[in-house]
């Protein structure tokens, strides 16, 4: 990537930064972000903010959280983004590149390795009982996301009406998610031009603890950075050069392969899932969800949720269960591929068209939008759409719940409901041992995952 952008970036990093923090100690700093990257969306900008506004100070809270808000209210994985951004700030173009390819590496090595062990080892009763305990888990800590944004989120009544207008039009109407963001964007953009006060608030991951770091104490400052200032040309230039590297993949598979080849469906559909999918992490798995269980049957409902346990035990973006997705996808559907290397590349495939288009949109809008911080109808559509992805997560917590604590469910209209008969007893227990670790005694994150895990796998080999 870096040498396709070369071209785009030279005449915006021809100048050494101002601020007298070198893009080599940068790079030290996002490596240590990216390895200390669990526990989804929220633990990965609270470390940013931890690194970044209180220990390093080289950027204020106040650019951070417009930063935030700004990557909020984009498709795709918010934490990521404001790494890119962050490091767009810091030093340009590369600074962007460097932070935003070092987020996510690790995870995907991690996945990919966990992915080989998962087709090949799955049937082993050890495996099995790690996966079985690790769903577990991940109900309570998607149960534990909707309480956290929506104590967060859910500051008024008009706020609690977003999110339950959000959760009924999903869970129940079966209505597309990209239209229930623009509906509550639309909607708190109206409100907040009207001065209501029931729309002011910040996001739902927003950084908690610390002293507040005022921008002109900080290494980046209080003005603009020369860079940051908006540069048509520039953008041009760097938005041409990511939609290459986007699209042109994409449109080969489709005419070389066919639109029916399973590896012209992963760039195509991942692609379109880079476009659409606002609110974060949790509800972009709804989407992903519904379309690659539902629509595709690329793979079951319980093995989603194995990927999202391997997301959730790895540093990285959550958003990183779309590599098993495609991994999956191609491993059963290799054609004259050996299996293996199908679905080595469609996970290469899924990762690429995931997470390119989170660099232009960084690239092409943070130069305009670094001169909005403060602008009250942006963030009262920030925070409207942060109202109604509570209520997305709600649906992806009782989706998960469903498939996980039982063997059948039943359609009724546009949902499922589970058949009641087909209770998973041991999964009933385990399930709610997870939500009293988590609730009651606020047992840590990687813990949870670790004990649940082992007690699957008990559970497993002794019965």
């Amino acid at each position: 990537m870096n040498s396709t952008l070369s071209a785009a970036s030279d005449a915006a990093d021809t100048t050494r930064p101002s601020h007298g923090v070198s893009l080599g100690e940068a790079t030290r700093v996002w490596a240590r972000v990216a390895a200390l990257s669990f526990g989804g969306p929220a633990g990965q900008i609270a470390v940013m903010h931890r690194l970044l506004v209180e220990e390093k100070r080289w950027i204020g809270e106040e650019r951070f959280l417009h930063a935030l808000n700004y990557c909020m209210l984009l498709p795709g994985p918010e934490a990521q983004q404001l790494a890119i951004y962050i490091g767009w700030l810091l030093h340009k173009t590369k600074g962007g590149l460097i932070a935003g390819i070092l987020f996510v590496l690790p995870g995907f090595v991690a996945i990919l390795a966990l992915s080989y062990i998962y087709v090949l080892l799955g049937q082993v009763p050890l495996i099995e009982g790690l996966f079985f305990g690790l769903k577990a888990a991940v109900l309570a800590i998607v149960v534990q996301a909707v309480v956290r944004v929506g104590s967060r989120a859910l500051k008024n009544n008009v706020m609690r009406g977003i999110a339950a207008a959000a959760f009924i039009a999903i869970f129940f109407l079966d209505a597309p998610f990209p239209l229930i963001v623009l509906a509550a964007g639309i909607g708190g953009y109206l409100g907040g031009r009207s001065g209501l006060p029931q729309f002011r608030g910040g996001g739902g991951h927003g950084p908690s603890g610390g002293a507040v770091v005022h921008d002109q104490d900080t290494a980046l400052g209080e003005q603009l950075p020369d860079h940051a200032r908006p540069n048509l040309g520039w953008s041009l230039r760097i938005s041409l050069a990511l939609l290459t590297l986007w699209l042109a993949p994409v449109l080969a598979l489709i005419v070389l392969a066919g639109p029916d080849n399973v590896f012209s469906q992963i760039a195509s559909f991942f692609s379109q899932m880079a476009v659409v999918t606002f609110g974060g992490a949790y509800a972009v798995l709804a989407y992903v969800a519904q379309e690659a269980v539902g629509s595709f049957g690329w793979l079951r409902p319980g093995e989603m949720l194995d990927g999202l346990g391997m997301a959730e035990t790895t540093p990285g973006p959550l958003i990183m269960v779309t590599q098993f997705v495609g991994f999956l996808a191609a491993f059963r559907e290799a054609g004259g591929l050996n299996p293996l290397v199908a679905a080595t590349l469609g996970a290469v495939l899924t990762t690429w068209v995931t997470f390119v288009p989170c660099f232009l949109w960084i690239f092409a809008g943070a130069p305009f939008i670094e001169r909005l911080r403060g602008n009250r109808a942006l963030s009262a559509a920030l925070t409207a759409i942060t109202a109604a992805v509570v209520g997305v997560i709600l649906n992806l917590a009782l989706w998960f719940a469903i498939h996980t604590l039982f063997r059948e469910v039943r359609p009724v209209g546009t949902f499922e409901v589970p058949v009641l008969q087909s209770a998973n007893i041991p999964a009933l227990v385990l399930a709610a041992g997870a939500l009293i670790a988590a609730f009651r005694f606020k047992v840590n994150m990687l813990l949870l995952l670790g004990a649940c895990a082992v007690l699957g796998a008990a559970y497993v080999l002794i019965f």
